[in-house]
């Protein structure tokens, strides 16, 4: 009954039962938040689990999901639901094989943050598009609450790593 393979598959019963957190987690925090995960000015702190692929790419669809539910509760709906999520996937990608090679955890989150922050200029072209806001400073501002959001969770899920093994 016990089949010691069924740990390391990625589509294990135990797998999937983490991806499902990690998304339900996304959602909960971000709709709680909701205030101030949406706009032109956002802190969505949700971000935090942006850092998970970095210890397992089983969470690259899990926070994408995670992203693809919250975003139903947008101003934007549908079209941040669709860009918002997709952006996501390919952000976490980049960040997954950019940082693969890099030993030190610190500098795959840092980098993960960065990448992460530049990234949000989804985000401000949806903003200037729908609401004809000005794309380069709502990228600032967009980006500036994305760097503060990963600081502040690459702090909690650095001390969280150092406690819980995120790689299983």
């Amino acid at each position: 009954m016990n089949n010691p393979n069924t740990q390391t598959n990625a589509w294990s019963v135990i797998s999937l039962t983490k991806m499902a957190l990690i998304t339900a987690l996304y959602v909960v925090v971000t709709i709680f938040l909701a205030p101030f995960s949406f706009g032109a000015i956002q802190l969505r702190f949700s971000e935090l689990f942006n850092f998970l692929p970095l210890f397992n790419k089983r969470y690259i669809p899990a926070v994408t999901l995670g992203v693809a539910i919250s975003n139903i509760a947008s101003p934007l709906g549908l079209v941040d639901v669709i860009i918002g999520s997709v952006s996501t996937f390919f952000v976490l990608l980049l960040s997954y094989y950019v940082t693969k090679q890099l030993k030190s955890p610190i500098k795959k989150m840092v980098l993960t943050a960065i990448i992460c922050s530049l990234s949000m200029f989804t985000v401000a072209g949806q903003l200037t598009y729908f609401y004809h806001l000005p794309f380069f400073y709502t990228w600032l501002t967009v980006a500036i609450g994305e760097l503060l959001s990963m600081t502040v969770g690459g702090i909690l899920i650095y001390w969280i790593s150092k406690n819980i093994d995120l790689t299983q």
